[in-house]
């Protein structure tokens, strides 16, 4: 009997754990409004287990849920309740962000998770990362002036600061200025430092004031600088009965504008200054500034442009202002037949024409004091409270100026009767009415002077 054994020899194949790869693919940034997709691709020859994608705020120190997808109870459901559920599954690894706000800029993670091949018990983790920059295009931009209202100087150069405010963007836009079309070369200046409100440009040019800076004109006629300057004298009091006009409005009177010589021609020296400050909304607030010294010969009815260049605007943004002094105030009058004893109100209306920056209005009564014994009054707006029968005839200037001019216009207020006002005691005693008694004086003066001659 011949027996034979047989032994079987098996190879021993060690178990290893599934490899798994996570990538993000990179994002371009996106505008507000944009849909985007995040995509995580993995490679794993292991069993899928979860995919989970986190928001990273607060620096990291905060992950936020918005997508889960669990292998185990084959379930895919999101923990984004405060995005109001903005996300869509296309694939197992990709999230879908229909419409952006600025709050979704941000990093993102995809965490993926698949089982051990050697024991279900274990679970294999890898993560990828991306950030999201979300762009916003400037809302908004507008051209101010600095330090207004400011007067007319004649005799000393002053400097002039136009500030251009960009509202809106993210990240900060780049901001500058033209003339007339054309771009300026301006002197860059330092940002003020931290905690500083305000920044007051240093004097550009200054001289002190010489006796060969006051124009003859002005010298010798007045605070007018006109030949025959309005007569200074107390105007004629009593009422006015009748009449066919209410007011009287006299003709515009223009400053001359006499600069001194040296009040250079030549092109000015532009000083620029950009800053920028964060807004609770993610936004940036952008500010440029540009200084000189004005010239009002050169720089009256000059057009100032800011421009704004920024990566989510297709074309550059702008906003125009010209210089332009004031001319021709319209002065009305309220009530338009005033009586004793109303409250009158001379306001401005407008201008002929378009003024920049925004004037000083001061009003003043020729040859005399306000009503309320102020010397002048500022503002658009003259009130003359419970007006008495003296006024009636009294001259009013309204001085309307800015960097680039000034302008004088005068108003005669026009005081009626008021009948619901007494007289005064001699209309209660007998005596004649008043309209009587006026012609009886008159005819008595006319008498005298008759003799007289």
């Amino acid at each position: 009997t011949c027996s034979r054994s047989v032994s079987l020899f098996l190879p021993f194949i060690p178990t290893f754990p599934g490899y798994l790869t996570v990538s993000i693919e990179p994002l371009p940034p996106v505008v507000v409004g944009d849909a985007v997709t995040l995509k995580c691709n993995f490679k794993t020859d292991g069993k899928m287990r979860e995919i989970v994608w986190y928001r990273v705020t607060d620096g990291g120190t905060i992950k936020q849920k918005i997508f889960t997808f669990d292998a185990m109870f084959s379930t895919n459901f999101s923990q984004m309740e405060n995005y109001r559920k903005r996300e869509d599954l296309v694939y197992q690894s990709t999230v879908r962000l229909p419409e952006v706000r600025i709050s979704d800029n941000g990093p993102y993670e995809c965490h993926v998770g698949i089982y051990d091949r050697a024991t279900r018990e274990k679970v294999v983790l890898a993560s990828g990362n991306v950030f999201l920059n979300v762009m916003a295009p400037p809302t908004s931009i507008s051209v101010l002036a600095a330090d207004t209202p400011a007067p007319f100087s004649r005799y000393q150069a002053q400097n002039f600061t136009l500030v251009c405010v960009v509202s809106g963007g993210k990240p900060a836009p780049l901001v500058y200025f033209k003339r007339d079309g054309e771009p300026i070369e301006a002197t860059p200046l330092p940002e003020p430092p931290a905690g500083a409100s305000s920044w007051a440009p240093r004097n550009l040019l200054h001289r002190d004031l010489d006796d060969t800076k006051v124009p003859k004109s002005l010298a010798a006629d007045g605070e007018l600088g006109m030949g025959n300057p309005f007569p200074t004298a107390d105007p004629p009091r009593g009422l006015a009965a009748e009449r066919d006009s209410v007011t009287e409005t006299i003709p515009e009177t223009v400053v001359s504008r006499e600069f001194p010589r040296w009040v250079h021609m030549a092109e000015p020296i532009y000083y620029f200054r950009h800053t920028h400050a964060p807004v609770s909304d993610g936004t940036v607030e952008a500010r440029a500034t540009l200084t000189w010294t004005l010239n009002p010969q050169i720089d009256n009815e000059a057009l100032f442009s800011c421009e704004v260049k920024h990566p989510a605007l297709s074309m550059p943004m702008q906003s125009e202002v010209t210089l332009v002094a004031p001319k021709g105030p319209k002065i009305t009058m309220t009530p338009t037949r005033a009586r004793v004893g109303d409250t009158v109100r001379i306001l401005v209306q407008g201008f002929q024409n378009e003024v920049f920056p925004e004037p000083l209005f001061t009003w003043t009564r020729v040859g005399s004091r306000l009503l309320d014994g102020s010397a002048e009054h500022d503002g658009k707006e003259l009130v003359l409270e419970r007006v008495p029968a003296e006024l009636n005839g009294s001259m009013y200037r309204c001085t309307a100026q800015n960097p680039l001019g000034s302008t004088d216009t005068h108003t005669r207020l026009i005081v009626f009767e008021n009948p619901n006002i007494p007289r005064g005691p001699e209309d209660s005693n007998g005596s004649l009415p008043r309209r009587c008694g006026f012609r009886f004086v008159l005819a008595l003066t006319l008498t005298v002077i008759l003799e007289l001659t």
